[in-house]
């Protein structure tokens, strides 16, 4: 455990600044996205600070530098757990005969959604990456 803090301490303020800058603008935008095609939402606007900046930003800095499908099968948990929790709590809102149940029906619908935003940390872990080497490269 100390191990992961201390690397959650070393990270740079810039790269923190780099995921915050492409992780919160990308929430919103799927959040939106998932509220106009009906498919899910978050119950509340300040989720996607909570979800995307003090959940995903953490784990990706942990899975920054490992292979690509490692990183996903990490995130695979990792969204797992918060796409259960979500549901189960309620905090998210899952539209009745959405495009996913309706493809793999309801059972699978959190399942689906896992397997969908696991791909979020090999990619944003890339875009970041590149964004992050052109701005603040030495």
């Amino acid at each position: 455990m100390q191990e992961i803090i201390e690397k959650l301490k070393q990270t740079p303020s810039t790269l923190y600044l780099t995921y915050v800058l492409i992780y919160i603008p990308w929430g919103f935008a799927m959040d939106a996205f998932g509220t106009w095609a009906e498919i899910a939402k978050f119950n509340h606007w300040w989720q996607v600070l909570t979800c995307y900046g003090l959940y995903m930003i953490p784990i990706s800095i942990l899975l920054r530098g490992r292979p690509i499908f490692e990183q996903y099968a990490y995130g695979l948990v990792a969204m797992g757990l918060l796409e259960f929790g979500g549901y189960y709590f309620e905090t998210s809102y899952a539209y009745p005969n959405n495009i996913i149940e309706n493809t793999f029906g309801s059972r699978n619908f959190a399942l689906g959604m896992a397997l969908f935003f696991a791909v979020y940390f090999p990619l944003g872990n890339w875009v970041v990456n590149k964004m992050y080497t052109r701005f603040f490269s030495k």
